[in-house]
């Protein structure tokens, strides 16, 4: 009952150093999938004229001149791809796009290759795997239990090996669960670190784009090009200084519940499971008894208040017009959002704010929390029996996460004594990704063989490209900042026309690049910067610029610094010029460099 070993970022960059071209990685990966005879994966089959069209391109690309270069990804069927169907499981919701979601183009972009679209519980709505008109994911550990949802196939095909690292989402788990049942790592980031425009929306104010891999080191790797402001998503934000850059004391402190508050619903082999999971983590952290209340109270919120409304909201149209076209189970979940009213919502609001403070101060003096991803791993059977009561009592460790503005990172911790997987999750504030990989690094030394494939040199990681428009360019003033992180020259660019500068006042000056939908071409440089040192050099740029997407004039989406806010005062519109450098040239005494 062993998975196929999961194939890494490390392992084909290494076909590409022997002189593999993307073209024959990619026939090798449609042969794996046509052999693992698991139809139920993806929606559609693979995207083969896709794929093969991209690594043909990437061919005749240097494999170092990309971050991602010729590295296979999968993505949930709840994420826009133009050119292909978005179903969301539901072929009577289906529309195809004209353009892909900022997390794709982000990635196609860094020379990963999209290998297909994969299976979920419809609309994202279940933890299970099983409410697709599409099929059910073989659960790669243990055929006969569920392969966790709602991003099922996503974390099926990475398990499998049919990708290295595969997009889901998460609202209640849906980036963690499934990892747990097939024994790869799940990171779920802070809402709005990675761009949900394209996205389906299951709960909008809560949704996360979710990453899994066959390692944390894979994870955050991966993050790193996928994170990025977006100004088009209204719930977009950048993360804050330091975030990437975070400080582990040498024996943290992990909170754990109480012990009359650790619910595996009956079952020891679990219960045992993490017991010895505590017991690993215990060599090289401080473990620390807390009251888990306000955090299982908040989940119980995200299905039981208000919350769901937010999944009608999405789906009204068709609810109304054809009903039997959405899944039985997920229907009667969805039409309960009808009864909710706007008192209810407000004072589920209310209660929730106070729920936050009270995990804030639970948290307090913790680095993270350590908490089982799911309470056990039930059967097909189980859950055709109890499809609700299965499927609530599987979020009893997740459910709380996004509702709380946190951030998880679940990986496996082995399996239990019965032979199934388990995995454990550690849980932090808002942009504590970096952190928590650390952390899940800190107590690797002392875990079983699936833990010890985790994050351990961020100076490993590849370099990212980068957009400067200002000071930071080659011959000015802060060009040396660049150059101390080890940044490398790559290529002038120009945006697409979507976009305005104005100078912004302070010192040294600089500019603001502004999205706008009736803009100009502006100037810059693409920077090659290692992706240890991008933290330093976002803390060492003031608001209001951050990092953000954008699209430049050969078409393709980018990351750059952006101005955040769209009228930042006492700031000249210089347009005009077309950039930075002409801007300067303009004025007396100073060179056109």
């Amino acid at each position: 009952m062993t998975a196929r070993a999961a194939t890494g970022l490390a392992a084909y960059r290494a076909r590409y150093r022997r002189g593999d071209r993307p073209s024959a990685v990619a026939e090798d990966l449609l042969a794996a999938i046509a052999a693992h005879h698991d139809p139920a994966v993806w929606i559609d089959g693979p995207c083969a004229v896709r794929l093969r069209a991209q690594a043909e391109a990437l061919d005749r690309r240097d494999p170092g001149s990309l971050p991602l270069y010729g590295i296979p990804f999968a993505v949930k069927d709840n994420i826009d791809i133009a050119g292909l169907p978005t179903t969301a499981a539901c072929p009577a919701f289906a529309y195809r796009p004209d353009r892909s979601a900022a997390v794709v183009a982000a990635l196609e972009a860094a020379g990963a290759m999209l290998v297909g679209k994969t299976n979920l519980d419809q609309f994202a709505t279940g933890l299970v795997g099983t409410r697709s008109p599409y099929g059910v994911p073989r659960n790669v550990l243990a055929p006969d239990r569920i392969p966790g949802g709602s991003s099922s196939g996503s974390a099926v095909a990475v398990a499998a090996g049919l990708a290295a690292f595969a997009l889901g989402t998460d609202t209640a788990g849906s980036g963690r669960v499934p990892a747990m049942m097939n024994g790869i790592v799940g990171l779920k980031p802070t809402r709005g670190l990675v761009s949900t425009r394209g996205v389906v929306p299951a709960c909008r104010t809560l949704d996360c784009v979710s990453i899994f891999a066959g390692s944390v080191e894979d994870s955050l790797e991966v993050l790193a090009v996928a994170a990025g402001f977006d100004p088009e998503d209204p719930f977009s934000r950048p993360a804050p200084p330091g975030a990437f850059a975070p400080r582990v004391p040498l024996r943290p402190r992990l909170g754990v519940p109480r012990s009359g508050q650790r619910e595996f619903f009956g079952r020891s082999a679990p219960a045992s499971a993490y017991e010895a999971a505590l017991g690993r983590a215990a060599a090289a952290a401080d473990l620390v008894a807390i009251d888990l209340a306000p955090f299982l109270e908040a989940a119980a919120l995200l299905y039981d208040g208000p919350w769901v409304a937010e999944r009608t909201a999405v789906l009204e149209p068709l609810l109304a017009a054809e009903p039997e076209a959405i899944h039985p189970v997920v229907r009667g979940i969805v039409a309960r959002g009808r009864t909710h009213t706007a008192m209810e919502t407000f004072r589920a609001q209310y209660r929730l704010a106070a729920l936050r403070r009270a995990a804030e101060a639970a948290l307090d003096g913790l680095d993270a929390l350590l908490l089982p991803t799911a309470p056990f791993v039930p059967s097909l059977a189980e859950v055709e029996a109890e499809p609700v009561l299965v499927n609530t009592r599987l979020g009893t460790y997740t459910n709380f996460v996004n509702l709380l503005d946190l951030a998880a990172l679940a990986i496996p911790a082995g399996t239990d004594a019965e032979g199934l997987p388990f995995g454990v999750t550690l849980i932090g504030p808002a942009f504590a990704e970096a952190k928590l990989a650390a952390l899940a690094q800190a107590i690797a030394g002392a875990a079983p063989p699936a833990l010890t494939s985790l994050a351990r040199e961020p100076a490993a990681w590849p370099d990212l490209e980068i957009v400067l428009f200002g000071a930071h360019m080659r011959g000015l003033p802060l060009n040396a900042e660049v150059a101390r992180l080890g940044g490398r020259f790559a290529a002038e660019v120009r945006t697409a026309p979507f976009y305005r500068m104005v100078a912004l006042p302070g010192t040294p000056e600089r500019p603001g690049v502004i999205p706008t939908a009736a803009g100009a071409r502006l100037a810059g440089e693409a920077w090659l910067v290692p992706a240890a040192s991008v933290a330093a050099l976002v803390a060492a740029i003031p608001a209001p610029l951050a990092l953000g997407r954008l699209r430049l004039e050969d078409g393709r989406e980018a990351v750059g610094f952006l101005c955040t806010e769209a009228e930042p005062p006492a700031a000249e519109d210089i347009t005009r010029f077309g950039g930075w450098r002409a801007y300067l040239a303009s004025r007396e005494g100073v060179p056109a460099i």
